[in-house]
């Protein structure tokens, strides 16, 4: 009996044409080979691990210095520097509790589930694509928060808070990587061109988010830089 063959080409084609790249495609599969380094299972998987325990651990230690706070109104926390760099300061104002909760208990909750997944992948386990839609809403929520924390800390409430930027920090790679593998996994539907954009611009979008940032605080503290106070 003849055996019917999927040429290569074939597959290339596929892929070409916008067909989503499996799920369950391993490290040698040429579907994976094509994908940014990012996107494949481990280094995705190991992305997931770092960003996560590291944001695990500034959340953590957050909560920490909250409970001292919340022993000792008057205690100075490890990050209280100066008056534009202070923890202690941004945690007793109302945002550093949203929903009546110091906002760091979140991020212990929610970064133990990063890790796990990146656990999970490094396993070689699959996961299924109602999990992947779920990261994605959990990840586009934690952005959505960490921007208003950043625009609160810089515009309303003045002063930075150290271990909340190592967040901000590792949130911007999760949040991009997360969106980007799903989109050339086809969890999110997007057009061809489109995953061809992400698949070669994410780094450079990281970047300038990065730069953002950085220029944002340096503009808005710039007479602290120059010697004077706040503007």
């Amino acid at each position: 009996m003849a055996r019917s063959k999927i040429s290569p080409s074939g597959s290339v084609a596929a892929r070409a044409a916008g067909a989503p790249i499996p799920a369950s495609a391993g490290a040698g599969d040429d579907g994976e080979a094509k994908l940014p380094l990012f996107a494949r299972r481990k280094a995705f998987g190991w992305l997931l691990v770092v960003t996560g325990a590291i944001s695990w651990l500034a959340a953590g230690i957050l909560v920490l210095e909250r409970l001292e706070l919340y022993k000792n109104p008057n205690a100075i926390t490890s990050c209280d520097i100066n008056p534009w760099i202070a923890c202690g300061t941004v945690m007793k104002t109302p945002q550093a509790a949203l929903f009546g909760f110091p906002n760091p208990l979140i991020g212990v909750a929610a970064f133990a589930v990063i890790i796990t997944t990146g656990m999970v992948l490094l396993s070689g386990a699959k996961l299924a694509r109602w999990y992947w839609i779920g990261l994605q809403i959990g990840v586009t929520l934690g952005m959505a928060m960490i921007v208003w924390l950043w625009s609160q800390a810089l515009y309303v409430i003045g002063v930075l808070c150290p271990y909340c930027m190592v967040v901000w920090a590792m949130m911007i790679p999760l949040f991009a990587w997360v969106t980007v593998r799903n989109v050339l996994n086809g969890v999110i539907p997007a057009s061809p061109g489109v995953k061809k954009f992400l698949a070669e611009w994410t780094w450079i979008i990281i970047g300038l988010l990065y730069l953002g940032v950085i220029a944002s605080i340096f503009f808005r503290f710039i007479n602290v830089f120059l010697g004077g106070g706040v503007g």
